[in-house]
């Protein structure tokens, strides 16, 4: 009766916020400039002033009323000017906060221009997030949302790194690029070459692709983008390509979809209502069909299962979800992954940690009155879409048909325990649909979340925030842990390594040394086989020689003394006859083959062993006597 609020909701939230003191709630509300109410209860006077300093007035009679125990009393006196309510922010963007306090004067755009300065952020690019009545235009004035002095929200912007000072110059010089992308149609073997601009966004890319091969852009299977290209409203420029040309290939997804003919016949039903999910149980009680409610066949809402039921491979089921979740909503919802509910574990959590994700588990259910409010406007938001691509592993089921549920439970049983499994089965069908946020232990994995159907945007992102969160304190510590690991593995790497390389070394120098050994040992039993040869020869020779004439001989004898390399020298006789070859002999015998010496004469000088060693001493005139030196060849 004193502030016009007819919502239970809307009038037990200000008592919230006010700590339930209704005096002040009131004066929270009513249009007057100092707030006093007061109240016949026992007599008592309640004083209640609204903003500013304490305003003492004198309590003045009043006529009870029949409608309402308070009314609103003007002061007799002097009225106290009001003084302005501030108001605290803080506000959540990426790994920033910002403290921002206003007066409650203020509009929603004055908060941006602030951020603006802060986080070199356009102010148009800002979508406003967190607050309590739903989403606000930048007039809005702060009073007429009546917000507690303490307010925390946060920040969406396009997937796209705000530009700086230092690189700004240089985006905007790609954004004016224009980049050739050559696109391969596999299945027809076909090339086309498109030009784009950088400002083009890869969403424009497919669907241009889409145009030229007849190919939906959710059927489209992509290779050659680069690892940077993470989201579809990424512009070419910063999405990695090479400029300027890039080479892509496309092709279909193999899955049993429908046909494009097929999915432009299935209307799109997308309920708008600001209600809960309680509003829509009495429904059937009229009569009406949950098609019926909105002017639409219930076979014009559902004209085929989003899953078919007993499917063998789950990645075909899959296949067919998202192609049926694509015709119902539009292309703009999450990347459901594809593939069986293991290999969505093995990709969410058995990486390195840093490439680890949370894993949420969308649970579908047809016959639910909440599911295409919560599709439609819920999980096929933007930022919605844009969060859980960046952050989640998302993976899907049906729980429409009973075979399918059955088996989403029993595998529930085998990955979660059975705690979670009674948890889903004691669901109800207008609870439904259900978002199950998953995060990977060493040992176990960790139901950290279940979100109901009957959610809004913002509460479907702080619970979102707030999983990630948890998640990212427990990859740090994975993170430290997998880094520790690495290193001492590393290091062990590093010493097997050198006592493998000391080892080779070692064996290298122990088969050199054996090697050296092996080749003296050859050489000494060659130079002993020389020797012994050698030896052999000389005691030949020795033995061959003629006996030395006596110097009483009556023959000519000839007189011959030799000296050695070293100095020595030794003499022997010869007959005058004996032939030159005998003295080679002789020599030979003492050591000195004829091959490796040569025997020379000294007056005149000259070569012995190169005069014919068939002629008689006599002949080369060595008689009667003569002295020779020996002295090695070259």
């Amino acid at each position: 009766a004193c502030t016009g609020i007819e919502n239970i909701d809307e009038a037990i939230t200000l008592l919230e916020q006010n700590n339930w003191d209704l005096v002040a709630a009131i004066n929270g509300v009513i249009p007057q400039e100092n707030g006093i109410l007061q109240s016949e209860y026992g007599g008592e006077t309640l004083h209640g002033p609204a903003y500013g300093p304490t305003s003492h007035s004198t309590a003045a009679s009043s006529t009870p009323s029949s409608s309402s125990a308070f009314r609103h009393v003007v002061p007799s006196r002097q009225i106290v000017e009001r003084q302005p309510r501030m108001l605290d922010f803080r506000v959540e963007y990426r790994d920033r906060n910002v403290d921002v306090v206003l007066e409650d004067s203020s509009a929603v755009g004055d908060i941006k221009h602030i951020l603006e300065n802060e986080l070199q952020i356009p102010a148009s690019k800002m979508l406003l997030k967190g607050w309590k009545t739903g989403d606000v235009d930048d007039s809005t004035v702060l009073k007429t949302l009546h917000l507690p002095k303490n307010n925390s929200l946060y920040v969406l912007t396009l997937d796209l790194p705000p530009p700086s000072s230092s690189h700004s110059g240089a985006l905007q010089e790609s954004l004016n690029q224009n980049f050739m992308l050559i696109v391969t149609h596999r299945e027809v073997q076909r090339e086309y070459n498109l030009n784009f601009s950088g400002s083009s966004t890869i969403q424009e890319v497919k669907r241009n692709v889409y145009d030229l091969t007849s190919i939906p852009v959710r059927h489209q299977l992509w290779e050659g983008w680069p690892p940077s290209a993470t989201d579809d409203s990424m512009t070419l420029a910063v999405s990695g390509l090479t400029f300027p040309c890039h080479r892509l290939t496309v092709g279909r997804r193999s899955s049993p979809v429908q046909t494009r003919e097929q999915s432009e016949e299935c209307t799109d039903v997308h309920m708008v209502s600001d209600s809960d999910g309680d509003d829509f149980e009495d429904a059937t009680e009229f009569g009406v069909d949950d098609g019926e409610m909105f002017g639409v066949a219930s076979s014009a809402l559902r004209k085929s299962p989003m899953m078919p039921e007993n499917a063998e491979n789950e990645g075909d089921a899959l296949l067919q979800f998202t192609a049926e979740f694509s015709s119902r909503y539009g292309d703009c919802h999450p990347v459901y992954f594809i593939g069986s509910l293991e290999a969505a574990f093995q990709e969410a959590f058995y990486g390195k940690a840093r490439d680890r994700k949370l894993l949420a588990i969308y649970l579908h259910h047809d016959e639910s009155v909440l599911t295409n409010v919560f599709c439609s406007q819920m999980l096929c938001a933007e930022s919605i879409v844009s969060y859980l691509s960046q952050n989640f592993i998302t993976w899907a089921w049906d729980m429409t048909k009973e075979a399918n549920r059955a088996r989403f439970l029993t595998m529930c049983t085998r990955h979660f325990g059975s705690v979670v499994a009674q948890t889903i089965r004691t669901q109800k069908t207008d609870q439904f649909p259900l978002f199950l946020i998953i995060m990977g232990k060493r040992s176990s994995n960790e139901v950290l979340n279940v979100i109901q159907g009957n959610t809004t945007v913002d509460e479907l992102m702080m619970r979102l925030m707030a999983a990630m969160e948890i998640f990212s304190a427990q990859q740090q510590e994975d993170i430290k842990d997998e880094d520790e690991r690495e290193a001492r593995e590393n290091v062990k790497r590093e010493q097997d390594e050198a006592y493998r390389i000391s080892l080779e070394a070692d064996r290298a120098k122990r088969e050199a040394q054996e090697r050296e050994m092996a080749e003296q040992f050859r050489l000494e039993q060659i130079r002993k086989e020389q020797e012994e040869e050698r030896e052999a020869i000389r005691l030949s020779l020795e033995q061959s020689l003629p006996p030395e004439p006596k110097e009483e001989s009556t023959e000519s004898v000839s007189k011959l003394r030799i000296r050695t390399p070293s100095g020595e020298f030794f003499e022997r006789r010869f007959l005058a006859s004996s032939k030159l070859q005998v003295v080679f002999d002789f020599v030979a015998s003492k050591g000195y083959p004829w091959e490796e010496y040569k025997l020379l004469g000294t007056f005149p000088r000259r070569d012995v062993t190169q005069l014919d060693p068939d002629k008689s001493l006599l002949e080369v005139k060595l008689y009667p006597q003569e002295t020779l030196f020996l002295e090695a060849k070259e």
